[in-house]
């Protein structure tokens, strides 16, 4: 292999509902709001009031996440109500970015 090949290794998740308890903000495009929306039938406006709330850099949305830091989304045993739609940013983890430490508490295998 030269230097210019890059290994690119594909994660499949497992639904360990870890990525969701996570510290941090999961931002949201208008995209992720209208898929959002529509998916639970409410309008973007009255989904914005009920699970999305300012950055605190005043940078746009992000979900809203409980009391004990877990995503707003997230039902029973690991279960994501939105998965279908869920926000970009989601979507793309492991495989587009990761946050240090991630491999400590991801289940994700490779393909």
């Amino acid at each position: 292999m030269n230097e210019t090949q890059v290994i690119y290794r594909k994660y499949i998740c497992r639904r360990c509902g870890n990525c969701c308890r996570w510290p941090g903000l999961v931002k949201l495009t208008a995209a992720d709001t209208a898929r959002l929306a529509a998916f639970l039938r409410l309008t973007v406006e009255e989904l914005v009031a009920e699970y999305a709330e300012l950055h605190p850099r005043r940078t746009g949305l992000v979900l809203k996440s409980r009391a004990n830091g877990e995503c707003c989304f997230l039902a029973g045993v690991n279960r994501c109500r939105v998965n279908p739609v869920k926000p970009a940013q989601c979507d793309g983890f492991p495989n587009r970015w990761q946050f240090p430490g991630w491999r400590e508490v991801c289940a994700a295998v490779t393909e």
